[in-house]
């Protein structure tokens, strides 16, 4: 009998092995493609499947509201009877000039606090400048704790009336959230992979530019983000310091207590924050690195 038994049991545990055999070659598998993920050496998907990272929903429903919104305005506007004052405050393409200033006013501050706020905050985080950053953190929230617009009055009495002086308000007052997140991207990156980076011969530079810096582009496109919502904000007090924008048809409407007036201010400079909002979106799902796609 046991011979036979014997003869029984070997063909069972011989099928037992394979499976086995099997799910620990799939399970080592797994491992291995998590692994490479990791470190970022998966394979890159192509260029028509990063495409679909953003769904139509984000391509489409924020340009069609404000579509939809400025219309209503439009034809609200249309429909409502303005005197000579409001007339003055709108007519001869007064509108056009001030939704224009408003966004140079915005761009230019944006580009300033670009480069200001990017080269320093990497510059923090070396180590002959780390000690500094306390100090520079200080300098960046006080431009936020000191009132916008009190903030102009000083610059104008400063600089002067115009222009400059609004955007360099605007940059004082939106360098803090580039700043801040450009060191806490940089600081959060795992120090093993620098090191390692540094083991296989690569540069400092390189290991910024092609280690640090892709890492740390989720936490700084934010804080462009946030920055360009401020300075679209912040730009409608530049009519106070004759800067010009969208602040000059607000300030007019409240003047001269003229609702329509105020109220196409006031949608047009919504209208702006929300479009530029929904841009810098796009440009922070389309500009982050492929490899950190499963983790964000």
């Amino acid at each position: 009998m046991s011979p036979v038994g014997g003869s029984g049991d070997s063909p069972r545990r011989s099928e037992r092995h394979p499976s086995d055999h099997e799910a620990l070659a799939f399970k080592d598998e797994v491992e291995m493609s998590q692994r490479e993920l990791a470190a970022g050496e998966a394979p890159v998907p192509s260029a028509r499947a990063g495409l679909r990272r953003i769904s139509w929903q984000k391509w489409t429903f924020m340009p069609a509201f404000l579509v939809l919104a400025l219309l209503a305005t439009w034809l609200w506007f249309r429909g409502a009877r303005l005197d000579s004052i409001a007339h003055q405050a709108v007519d001869n393409g007064k509108v056009w000039l001030a939704l224009q200033q408003h966004i140079k006013l915005t761009a230019i501050s944006t580009f300033f606090v670009l480069i200001i706020a990017i080269p320093l905050g990497i510059a923090l985080t070396r180590s002959k400048l780390r000690r500094a950053t306390p100090v520079a953190m200080a300098f960046a929230n006080l431009g936020q704790a000191v009132p916008a617009l009190g903030l102009l009055v000083l610059l104008v009495i400063w600089l002067g009336i115009g222009a400059r002086s609004a955007i360099v308000g605007m940059v004082i007052y939106a360098v803090l959230p580039v700043l801040a997140n450009t060191i806490a991207g940089l600081r959060g990156i795992d120090p093993t992979l620098t090191e390692s980076a540094r083991g296989i011969g690569m540069s400092p530079t390189g290991v910024l530019t092609k280690v640090e810096l892709p890492l740390a582009v989720p936490l700084i496109l934010a804080g462009v983000r946030t920055a360009l919502v401020l300075n679209v904000g912040t730009a409608t007090l530049a009519t106070f310091g004759g800067g010009g924008g969208l602040g000059d048809l607000i300030s007019a409407g409240i003047v001269t207590q003229r609702m329509p007036v105020l109220i196409l201010g006031s949608v047009l400079t919504v209208a702006l924050a929300l479009l530029v909002e929904w841009l810098a979106s796009l440009a922070e799902l389309l500009l982050r690195p492929r490899g950190l796609e499963a983790t964000a």
